[in-house]
């Protein structure tokens, strides 16, 4: 049976330093639920409502059999632990990664983000580059906290699916990549138009703060800045959405499709 100092341990997560503090994150829903569980990540718990069970009892059966914990807990209580109003009748805790990012054992193509301070931001560009098969990704320590609840809601389960570094020092880190044959590309407003230009099979490419954009130390690493041709009137785009026309031209000049 789960304990109150532990419904207050697993509420705590809603907030970034209890987060860090217990290496612990929190996801709601079934079909999130589901995508942990079938992934590498440790999980520590699964909640539900009676009612949930009730009508999920088979699902719980396998949980059981695989030695996964799950507790019954009242409706009230998985209000208090989940972030939304109305939630579905499951949760889950699980353990954070602890892979350590490692150069040398870095995919061709990496996507790194810098200060990208819009939860709802940073979750859709997580999402985008589950979609086009990107597999690393590198967020600086100022962008929102990957574990962050909304965040979280808006990768839709591709959280569990990709390799996400968030760095201490990030300039470091691409200087460091760069040095490792990687060409460091920026997306920027005042870049080569995207359409005519030739990606390297070694590749970053890098996407800044939605309303600061690039900071000096990115700018002077870049090696090429490239921009999305503009035919409306919008001032700019959004940087997910931006991010989703990138990869997806990135993933076809590389795959040559």
């Amino acid at each position: 049976m789960i304990t109150r100092n532990e419904i207050k341990k697993y509420s705590s997560l809603k907030q970034k330093k209890f987060r860090d503090e217990y290496g612990l994150f929190l996801v709601e829903g079934k079909r999130f639920v589901e995508e942990g569980l079938a992934s590498e990540f440790h999980c520590e718990l699964v909640f539900s409502t009676d009612k949930y069970f009730s009508e999920n009892e088979e699902h719980f059966g396998r949980m059981q059999v695989t030695g996964i914990r799950f507790e019954i807990i009242s409706r009230k209580d998985l209000e208090k632990i989940t972030d939304t109003k109305n939630p579905q009748g499951i949760a889950a805790v699980f353990h954070k990664s602890e892979k350590e990012f490692d150069i040398n054992k870095t995919t061709e193509l990496i996507i790194a983000l810098e200060d990208i301070s819009d939860p709802g931001n940073l979750g859709t560009i997580i999402r985008n580059c589950d979609w086009f098969g990107i597999k690393t990704l590198l967020v600086s320590s100022n962008s929102a906290d990957v574990y962050n609840p909304k965040v979280l809601r808006s990768t839709v389960g591709s959280i569990f699916h990709l390799d996400i570094f968030q760095l201490p020092d990030f300039s470091e880190a691409l200087k460091k990549i760069k040095s490792g044959g990687f060409k460091i590309i920026l997306a920027d407003l005042n870049g080569e138009n995207l359409y005519d230009y030739s990606f390297p099979s070694k590749c970053v490419i890098v996407f800044a703060n939605e309303a600061s954009g690039p900071s000096l130390q990115i700018q002077s690493l870049a090696e090429n800045r490239i921009t999305i041709p503009k035919t409306g009137s919008a001032e700019s785009l959004n940087v997910a959405g931006a991010s989703a026309i990138i990869i997806s031209e990135l993933r076809r000049k590389i795959s040559g499709n």
